[in-house]
């Protein structure tokens, strides 16, 4: 049985999510406060973190945060009443998986709930476990690291599946429906933004330290993974 923690400050939301989820079948805990929101999320280690932003005292910014310094794993869906691109980035950036913006159908965030556990259950069974060897950058499926140019990179779960998914597709297109399917686990998004602040931060782990780039902006489709030397004299084999 998964355990979520519910971290929510309004009472009513909170109680009502904490209903549909137990009739769903899953263990919950839950808080509307922030920093006693760490200490369930320590004591219990959920499998998945739904966690409101605008709380007081500590906001869902920072326990994010908080929870990706020691924890790189536990899925983490924010929920919140703000939905400007800007205010997703932001949630993104702190460590989130997946945004769910209120108001919301029960329907719609069992739904995000299934699809974030079932990503995080498979984080130790991809698929293909082949290691790979593109450029100076180096995945190991199995073992879920990625170094490049002999040093490991630095990913966080979401980024190292999206980064193997468009890996062991060398040169093809993956549109972002493709990528939303197979690491998010669901095929259309609330907002493209997800994938593409998950994007911006993998090329910042691979591409900064890289003699190559390797993702390719296919503009209004999506990615390629192909790895093209910063020099044009290195030879990308």
């Amino acid at each position: 049985m998964s355990t979520i923690l519910i971290v929510e400050d309004d009472p009513i939301i909170r109680q009502t999510v904490e209903y549909a989820l137990k009739r769903a079948g899953f263990q919950t805990h839950s808080t509307g406060d922030g920093a006693q929101a760490l200490e369930l999320a320590e004591k219990t280690s959920p499998d998945l973190v739904l966690l409101d932003l605008m709380l007081p005292g500590m906001d869902g910014y920072q326990i994010a945060e908080r929870l990706r310094a020691t924890d790189k794993e536990t899925g983490i869906i924010m929920v919140t009443a703000l939905d400007t691109d800007r205010d997703k980035v932001r949630g993104l950036d702190a460590g989130a998986d997946d945004y769910l913006t209120k108001p919301f159908s029960m329907d719609e965030l069992l739904a995000r709930v299934r699809a974030n556990l079932r990503r995080v259950r498979t984080r130790g069974t991809l698929n293909d476990d082949k290691r790979l060897e593109l450029g100076d950058l180096v995945i190991e499926p199995k073992s879920f690291r990625a170094s490049v140019a002999g040093a490991p990179a630095k990913l966080r779960l979401k980024e190292f599946q999206l980064l193997h998914a468009m890996a062991k597709r060398v040169g093809q297109l993956c549109t972002r429906e493709m990528l939303a399917e197979e690491v998010w686990g669901y095929e259309h998004m609330t907002s493209s933004r997800t994938i593409d602040v998950h994007i911006r931060r993998l090329r910042q782990a691979v591409e900064d330290p890289s003699a190559f780039t390797y993702i390719q902006t296919v503009h209004g489709m999506g990615y390629r993974f192909e790895p093209v030397p910063k020099d044009p004299d290195l030879d990308p084999s």
